[in-house]
């Protein structure tokens, strides 16, 4: 599978800056590839899809985050495999919004660490959505940055 074959589109995250009522905030990865290997990949030994807890969504940064243009790599993986069940580029200052508004939502509804879903379809068909508490965020040395993730209260790394 190649990056190339996913598309994300965020939802609910305009609020934070208009002051709208607060939503949860929502990501959709669309993949226009062979069904087959992303279903394999979301699937554990008995076939049974992966839940939520079993899942992480990380992003790390390609250029250094200063930088105005900098992008970096989306990625779901198998927490207990550590295996990559998807990757895709997107730009820094998006996914750090998306972030911010997790962030805020999750301050909005007294969950500290924040929340959102994330919602993975093939061909425009949802295959599983996963709710998550968590989003990690690396520099491009692999370095976890802590103040630009989304780290619930009482978690340690």
């Amino acid at each position: 599978m190649r990056r190339e074959h996913f598309e994300l589109e965020a939802d609910n995250i305009d609020w934070v800056e208009t002051g709208d009522q607060p939503a949860e905030p929502r990501v959709v990865i669309d993949f226009q590839g062979p069904k087959e290997a992303l279903t394999d990949r979301l699937t554990d030994a008995e076939g049974e899809l992966l839940e939520d807890a079993e899942t992480d969504v990380t992003f790390r940064l390609q250029d250094p985050l200063d930088d105005p243009d900098a992008t970096g790599v989306v990625s779901v993986t198998d927490r207990i495999t550590g295996d990559f069940l998807l990757e895709l580029n997107e730009d820094a200052d998006d996914v750090l919004r998306f972030v911010r508004a997790a962030r805020k939502y999750g301050q909005s509804t007294d969950d500290d660490g924040g929340r959102y879903s994330v919602t993975i379809q093939i061909d425009g068909e949802p295959v599983t959505t996963y709710s998550k508490s968590t989003f990690l965020v690396y520099d491009a040395n692999g370095s976890l940055l802590r103040s630009k993730s989304l780290i619930p209260s009482g978690v340690e790394l």
